[in-house]
């Protein structure tokens, strides 16, 4: 019965989303030695057990936010969360959204999506995922409510990781090009995942969320009952720096052009 529902996850679960997926190939990631301050900034947000969060990582097309959350999610893919574990890492599940592809410009089949790999990620989580699923079935069906979802799929397992993951370094979901993304469903979306940072009875979880800044997404991160649960990093493409935040422009610009500079020279010259 179990392997049953099992199966009815995995079909439904988003492949091309997930952020290693071969549909995002060429993946695009922070060459080394660049963006270092913000990664390091990144991973203190990221590192801090005291409550969830969600970091708001905006800017315009073409900057490089997609390459910092490939990136931080191959760092947190090499972090464990226990010393004792072999295969649970701190990266609990990635969305990229994506108008390419019909599925991954949705929200129908978000949460079994992450559901899917958080299970695959903390085995302990996989029955209780299994139990929702043969509770009602139709969770499954990307017709079913987002709330709805989001409770059998999302909140129900990390409720049953909180004593597993107690005293450990907090899991990281990452969403990428939340903009991707059929504007209709995204203020619902923002406002769920908002409820599920607030849940005293989850486990501390963080969030990295990049997108454009589009007014339908500002308005709704940007409302009262979010303001504690956020921290925005915007991407300022004239290099001002906004007091309490980090831009992707900056004093180390020049040095990641440099770097990318070489890096493209050098394989030119393997050729």
């Amino acid at each position: 019965m179990a392997e049953g529902t099992w199966e009815k996850l995995s079909q439904v679960a988003v492949l091309e989303a997930e952020y290693d997926s071969p549909e995002h190939q060429p993946h695009p990631k922070c060459l080394k030695g660049t963006r270092v301050n913000l990664l390091e900034f990144i991973r203190g947000l990221l590192d801090k057990r005291e409550k969830s969060q969600m970091i708001w990582l905006h800017g315009t097309a073409g900057i490089g936010k997609s390459a910092v959350a490939f990136t931080v999610a191959e760092m947190m893919k090499g972090l464990k969360v226990r010393e004792d574990t072999e295969i649970e890492t701190r990266l609990a599940g990635t969305f990229f959204f994506s108008r390419k592809h019909t599925k991954c410009s949705t929200t129908g089949h978000f949460f079994a999506t992450l559901a899917y790999q958080l299970a695959s990620n903390f085995p302990t989580a996989k029955n209780h995922v299994n139990d929702a699923i043969h509770e009602t079935s139709t969770v499954l069906d990307s017709r079913k409510s987002l709330r709805d979802q989001m409770k059998a799929l999302f909140r129900r397992p990390l409720r049953h990781l909180q004593y597993r993951l107690h005293e450990c370094p907090p899991p990281v979901f990452i969403i990428d090009a939340l903009d991707e993304c059929k504007p209709e469903t995204v203020a619902d979306l923002i406002s769920l995942l908002g409820e599920a940072l607030r849940d005293p009875d989850l486990p501390v979880f963080h969030i990295l969320l990049t997108s454009r800044l589009e007014a339908h997404i500002r308005l709704a991160i940007q409302k009262e009952e979010m303001g504690a649960l956020v921290y925005e990093i915007p991407v300022n493409t004239a290099g001002e720096s906004i007091a309490g935040t980090i831009s992707l422009d900056g004093e180390d610009v020049d040095n990641d052009i440099y770097k990318f500079l070489q890096h493209s020279f050098t394989e030119l010259q393997s050729r």
